[in-house]
């Protein structure tokens, strides 16, 4: 192990031992809306969406569908309603999980419908229509592809991202992608998914943190031949200025309901493996994904208790007082600089819950890419170990993600 990796991991367990002491209940800076904070020395992010008059030209006397949802904004306007403001034929909307408007639970089926501004109809892309048909596709001449993603393989963006290359490639239709900064865009890290763990929450084999904005990761699709059958999708990409790898860009906009802040998508990378465990991550909570625990926890320094609520209503141990850490603090102050998945809660965890049997289900498999993890932590394994067993796989990924970057790397 190299002595920076070695280096980090010592920094993070330290830390870890003493942010699990932090008060019962999270400062108000932890849930408010994000704002957008640029280094005056930095000129300012223009995502692709931004940069109309790149893609504009290409939409002319052509029929769009658009594959979007809230986060899809031109500062404070929406592009389907910037592009019909522009006399562009938008015929239908295609929207991801959470829906068009980003209120839908994880996981929540969501139906198509008619958006109640345009009256554009809008079909969802999470269900059982993960991909667009022959039908719904067939009085198209081009897709746009415009969603805020956050680095995470098991975030579904990006799956759906896949199926709507696939079909273009498949019906012969053009895709446009416009392309915005990953806001963990910063490291790679994590095990690579393996074969028989492929699904909609990890479909190609990368790390849990894959390091490429949108556009990149489409381009590796493409360039890997991960599409059925090897097709290759009719791709163009407007790509974000004044972007790269070592930037850390702040979201205007949360990209999911349970993503709230700039601290919770700094920790969602390693704390949505606890999906995949009894443990709570604080959904049903104004601290999703910044906070654990469980009713079974030995923990008297910190609680929270599960409530219905938009984008969590039914959430897990709702009602049940919930014991264990409050890590709101953790995301923004620590894990924004330490390019590095944080394994400590997990092992911690799983070395004082006290029912081992039944801890980790399937759906930890699948999330984590392997059934190794799961046997390493079982095993007693430490950080670094666990670590150690991914660095082979990381490098070999890395040399392959240098092929598809748009943007300086951060090494």
């Amino acid at each position: 192990m190299n002595l920076k990796l070695l280096i980090n991991i010592i920094i993070i367990s330290l830390i870890c031992v003493k942010c699990t002491g932090q008060e019962t209940k999270p400062t108000a800076t932890n849930t408010v809306k994000i704002v957008v904070s640029e280094p005056s020395k930095e000129l300012p992010i223009i995502v692709g969406a931004e940069r109309i008059d790149s893609y504009i030209k290409l939409l002319k006397d052509k029929k769009i569908g658009v594959v979007a949802n809230h986060t899809s904004m031109i500062k404070d306007k929406h592009l389907v309603d910037l592009l019909i403001d522009a006399k562009i034929e938008i015929v239908k909307v295609f929207s991801p999980e959470h829906g068009f408007r980003g209120n839908a639970d994880a996981g929540e089926k969501v139906n198509s419908s008619v958006d109640k501004k345009t009256g554009l109809p809008i079909i969802s892309l999470y269900g059982k229509n993960k991909k667009p048909t022959v039908e719904q596709l067939n009085d198209l001449d081009v897709l746009i592809f415009d969603i805020q993603d956050v680095g995470a393989r098991f975030y579904t963006y990006i799956s759906t991202m896949h199926y709507v290359m696939e079909a273009c490639a498949e019906n012969n239709k053009k895709l446009i992608i416009l392309d915005r900064p990953n806001p963990n865009g910063h490291y790679v890290d994590g095990p690579i998914l393996e074969d028989e763990f492929k699904s909609f929450v990890g479909m190609h084999p990368v790390p849990i943190v894959h390091g490429m904005t949108i556009g990149e990761y489409a381009k590796m699709i493409n360039g890997e031949g991960w599409l059925t059958n090897q097709n290759k999708c009719d791709l163009t990409i407007i790509e974000t200025e004044n972007y790269n790898h070592n930037r850390y860009y702040q979201l205007p906009i949360k990209p999911s309901p349970n993503l709230p802040n700039m601290s919770s998508i700094y920790l969602y990378p390693s704390l949505c493996l606890f999906e995949g465990t009894p443990i709570s991550v604080g959904r049903g909570t104004d601290f999703p994904f910044q906070v654990l625990g469980h009713p079974k926890m030995d923990s008297d320094r910190f609680s929270f208790t599960p409530k219905s609520m938009d984008g969590a209503k039914s959430p897990k141990l709702k009602g049940e007082i919930c014991k264990g850490y409050n890590l709101s603090k953790f995301g923004n102050d620590y894990m924004k600089g330490k390019p590095m998945i944080n394994l400590y809660w997990l092992i911690d965890i799983y070395k004082k819950y006290p029912e081992k049997k039944g801890f980790f289900t399937k759906m930890f498999q699948l999330l984590s890419g392997t059934d190794q993890l799961q046997q390493q932590i079982e095993a007693g394994k430490t950080e670094g170990q666990i670590y150690a067993s991914w660095q082979a796989g990381l490098t070999n990924f890395k040399e392959t993600r240098k092929k598809y970057l748009l943007y300086k790397d951060f090494e």
